[in-house]
């Protein structure tokens, strides 16, 4: 019994055959009988149950396993494009690429020339894949200009070889790709890279990629940039905040060893990894996560860097392991829980806590200060700069507890109000806190504080918190101080020379001084023990600006690991003696009379601190004034007497002691008028017209 296909039959039909061509299905192109219904009316009956059993004969054939399969127009090698179709047999065949009304069939060396004259030429290019030109029914019908979408044509476009979404214009594509890079999704999402695989299927079917940083292998979901999509976040652009964060645990394990860390959340694991590669036995890492899906990656991530996974408990801190890569022996351990971060901080004491949540970081600080030990680090990074940055100032006042407004020295702004944030959680625990390090780039804000037990250190940072009144007007800025009432403190005129109120109060915030000379200098060192080419020029520019010199010497090679004075606290390394900072047998660091030194409190020389605060030199130029070159005018500023250094924070500031008044006055000094140039060319072609 012969039945007759409906009109809906046809139509299910043609949709079917287009969405097997625009998802790489190689199988051949009905002709226009199949389509029609031949004789008897029965061709797209029989065409659509044809359908059904060849998609279930792939299904069968699929393994368990696979990768997302790419567009058939996107192709490395002129062959691959060429292989879509049979071109060695005889008779007509189908361009795979053309729908049958563009291209009719036709036979092979016809067809060759179609295939690299059109669709090989016509593409765009990204990391060595071709993204030809597709004719196929896979965006949406261009309706007429009647508006008839039946009556209207199919548009050419091209498949993205990250995102595969389709695009029409070769110039947009490139935008597109751009906007890729830019975010750092620069791997093809279907490019099947990795060689080691989970051995559960990913919920999307592709496989996973493998990312290597700092010598440390990683696997990647092919959706880790995109934290609402993913567990396994991981951010390429954050490889600087990663760097100088294991510069800071190197600089501690020269104090004291082993060094218990902690890694709140692990995500990848990329950060723990490091530390457990590259600093062995001087460290015992521990990376936490909430979420299973991350605590398995970051397992098979520690077996893909042959770095044991401890689950059990800790052995004491005076007992060693053996050291050394062997082939087949673990070159390290660290141990993987899946843990809340509050919940691992309350229960266990560490000597360096690194906190790096997805946005604000003030729901951990009261955890972090809670069982760190004495003269421990604990880093924060903040990555909500939508906040931090004064462009919602309701939710800064909500996180943070300050009141800000936009300003020419936002960044630093942040960082001092990160700062006060950690004071304030170091003081609910009788703790104070010493800055080692500030940082405040495009992307992230990282604070590292050394913690100081006892609330003597708790009162003295307390008292380091203050409002800071800013000029609206001309920017200038400066610290009220303590038991001071709200008067006239600004040092400019702009309160009587203009009508209504100029100033506000910002803050509270932290006005101490945001980097430590001593420590920042054996950070440098690490940095180039590890080679860690790409953060050693930012960590040149904070000893310049910790110390508000232009000088260029530095030393970064053992000589400068000598004692170290931060804030007011004396550091011995490791390499000062042999017997200075090492553990005993029952686990406890010596405190006799040569390691006194170690935790000895000094009074803090308000001299060596670092002005508060930068000027832009962009800012505050003159109209109509070519301002000098900004190396020139740091010297013209050191000539009047004035500490003075670049700042990491904006590269047109100038970090000073001087005030805005004297600021301005030597840029003034030292501009030329821009109509000079101007005013000589009319002279001299005046006179040559008079001559």
């Amino acid at each position: 019994m012969i039945v007759e296909a409906t009109g809906a039959q046809r139509r299910r039909a043609g949709e079917a055959w287009r969405l097997g061509v625009c998802q790489g299905d190689r199988r051949k192109t009905w002709s226009a009988t199949q389509v029609g219904g031949g004789d008897g009316g029965d061709g797209p009956f029989v065409a659509e149950e044809t359908l059904k059993s060849e998609t279930a004969t792939d299904a069968d054939a699929k393994p368990s396993i696979t990768t997302a399969e790419r567009h058939l127009s996107i192709q490395t090698k002129l062959e691959g494009l060429e292989m879509l179709v049979d071109l060695s047999g005889a008779g007509r065949k189908s361009c795979p690429l053309c729908p049958e009304e563009k291209f009719k069939a036709c036979y092979s060396h016809k067809l060759r020339r179609h295939l690299q004259n059109l669709h090989w030429k016509v593409y765009a290019e990204f990391e060595g894949y071709r993204m030809c030109i597709c004719h196929l029914p896979c965006r949406n019908v261009k309706p007429s200009l009647s508006g008839d979408h039946a009556s209207g044509r199919h548009v050419a476009h091209y498949h993205c070889v990250v995102c595969s979404v389709t695009i029409a214009r070769k110039t947009d594509m490139i935008s597109h790709l751009k906007r890729h890079v830019n975010k750092g999704e620069t791997e093809a999402s279907y490019s099947g890279t990795s060689d080691v695989l989970f051995e559960e299927p990913s919920p999307s079917g592709q496989a996973y990629e493998i990312m290597k940083e700092l010598g440390t292998n990683v696997q990647l979901l092919p959706n880790h940039t995109t934290p609402q999509k993913s567990d396994t976040y991981f951010n390429r652009k954050m490889k600087t905040n990663r760097q100088l964060v294991f510069c800071s645990l190197a600089v501690l394990a020269e104090e004291r060893n082993p060094v218990e860390c902690l890694d709140a959340f692990g995500a990848t694991g990329i950060m723990g990894l490091q530390w457990a590669k590259h600093l062995l036995n001087a460290v015992r890492v521990t990376i936490t996560d909430i979420s299973e899906t991350c605590v398995k990656m970051i397992k098979e991530n520690c077996k893909l860097n042959n770095i044991r996974v401890d689950g059990g408990m800790r052995v004491p801190r005076g007992s060693d392991g053996a050291s050394g890569e062997v082939e087949g022996v673990p070159i390290a351990t660290a141990e993987v829980a899946k843990m809340d971060a509050n919940v691992i901080m309350h229960l266990r004491p560490f000597d360096y806590i690194h906190l790096d949540p997805f946005g604000t970081a003030v729901n951990y600080l009261d955890a972090a200060f809670r069982n760190v030990r004495n003269l421990g680090i604990i880093s924060v990074t903040s990555t909500d700069t939508g906040s931090l940055y004064a462009k919602s100032p309701n939710v800064t006042l909500r996180h943070y507890g300050c009141h800000i407004v936009r300003t020419e020295y936002y960044r630093e702004l942040a960082a001092r109000m990160v700062v006060a944030t950690v004071a304030r959680a170091a003081a609910r625990c009788n703790k104070g806190i010493e800055v080692l390090l500030a940082v405040a780039l495009e992307h992230f804000v990282l604070v590292v504080v050394r913690v100081l037990r006892g609330p003597v250190q708790a009162d003295e940072s307390a008292k380091k918190l203050r409002k800071l009144m800013h000029c609206q007007w001309c920017e200038e800025r400066v610290f009220l101080k303590l038991g001071n009432m709200v008067d006239d403190t600004l040092p400019c005129n702009c309160h009587g020379s203009l009508p209504g109120k100029t100033a506000v109060q910002l803050g509270p915030l932290w006005s101490g001084p945001l980097f430590n000379t001593g420590f920042l200098r054996r950070m440098l060192s690490a940095a180039v023990k590890h080679s860690m080419d790409d953060i050693q020029p930012l960590v040149k520019t904070l000893i310049y600006e910790s110390e508000c010199t232009t000088l260029k010497s530095l030393v970064h090679g053992p000589s400068a690991l000598t004692n170290q004075v931060e804030c007011g606290v004396v550091i011995k390394t490791l390499n000062t003696g042999e017997e200075s900072g090492a553990a005993d047998q029952s686990g406890k660091r010596k405190i006799a009379d040569e390691s006194g030194n170690f935790v000895k409190k000094l009074k803090s020389d308000a001299a060596l601190d670092h002005p508060p605060f930068y000027y832009s030199i962009h800012r505050h130029s003159i109209r109509g004034m070519n301002m000098p070159k900004l190396n020139k005018f740091l010297q013209y500023l050191t000539e009047a007497g004035f500490r003075v250094s670049r700042t990491h924070f904006d590269p047109t500031g100038v970090r000073t002691d001087a005030t805005l008044l004297q600021f301005k006055s030597v840029l003034t000094k030292y501009s030329v008028p821009t109509c000079t140039n101007a005013s000589a060319t009319q002279t001299s072609v005046s006179v040559e017209k008079t001559v």
